[in-house]
C-alpha cells in the first residue's frame, strides 16, 4: 500500500511541475493567467502538456484512494464523491473547453460540468472521509475546508450577477482563484496519501505486551 500511495504520490508532483512549465515556458506562458482559467492552456500550441498533468493527477488521485480504501478508513458514500474527482479531471481532458464567444457547445457544456464536479467533490469527500476522525484526518478536513473557502468568490460571483450586472468571470481575478483553488485541492489530495500512509502504520503496528 505504501507503493501504491508512493506512485500516487509521485504522480500528483509530477502533475504540478507539468502545470508550472505552463505560466513560464512559451507560448503558453504569454496567457494573462490571472484571468484566464487553467483549461485554457488545452487550446494552446503546448496543450498536450494540460492533457497529461491532468490526466497524470487523475491517475496519481486514483492510485491514494485506492490506496486509503485498503486502509478500511473511507465510507461508501467518501470513496464515491471522491472517486467523482477523477472523472471530472478525465472529463475536463475528454471534452475540450470551448469558446463560448463562438456560440454554444455541447463538449463545451460537458467540459464545464465536469469542472464543477471536479471542484466541488474533491473538499466535499474530503469531509466525509475525514468526519470527526483525529490525527491525520483533521488535515485532510482542514484542506476540504479551505478548498471549499476558495470557491467562495465564485459562488460569490454567480450569485451577485444580477445585481451587479457584471457577469461573473469578469467580476473575479477568476484565474487566480481557480488557480488558488486547485493548488488547495491538490495539496488536499497529498494529504489524502499522507493518511493513508499513516493509517496503515496504525494498522499494522504490533501491541507491545507488558508482563
Amino acid at each position: 500500500m505504501k507503493a501504491l500511495a508512493g506512485l500516487g504520490v509521485l504522480g500528483v508532483l509530477v502533475s504540478l511541475g507539468l502545470y508550472a512549465s505552463l505560466h513560464v515556458l512559451p507560448p503558453s506562458a504569454e496567457l494573462d493567467w490571472t484571468r484566464r482559467t487553467i483549461s485554457q492552456y488545452a487550446l494552446m500550441p503546448d496543450g498536450w502538456v494540460f492533457d497529461a498533468a491532468t490526466l497524470l493527477l487523475a491517475a496519481g488521485s486514483a492510485a491514494i484512494l485506492v490506496a486509503l480504501q485498503r486502509t478500511g478508513r473511507l465510507t461508501r458514500a467518501a470513496l464515491t464523491v471522491l472517486a467523482l474527482w477523477v472523472v471530472g479531471l478525465v472529463g475536463v481532458v475528454w471534452f475540450e473547453k470551448h469558446n463560448w464567444q463562438a456560440g454554444p457547445s455541447s463538449s463545451g457544456t460537458v467540459h464545464r460540468a465536469a469542472s464543477v464536479v471536479a471542484f466541488l467533490s474533491l473538499p466535499i469527500g474530503a469531509l466525509l472521509a475525514a468526519g470527526r476522525k483525529a490525527g491525520a484526518a483533521r488535515w485532510v478536513a482542514a484542506g476540504g475546508v479551505v478548498s471549499l473557502l476558495c470557491l467562495t468568490p465564485i459562488l460569490w460571483a454567480v450569485l451577485a450577477e444580477p445585481w451587479t450586472g457584471e457577469r461573473w468571470w469578469r467580476a473575479i481575478p477568476l484565474g487566480t482563484v481557480e488557480r488558488l483553488l486547485g493548488l488547495a485541492e491538490v495539496v488536499t489530495v497529498l494529504l489524502l496519501a499522507w493518511w493513508a500512509v499513516r493509517s496503515e502504520k496504525v494498522r499494522g503496528s504490533v501491541p507491545v505486551m507488558s508482563d
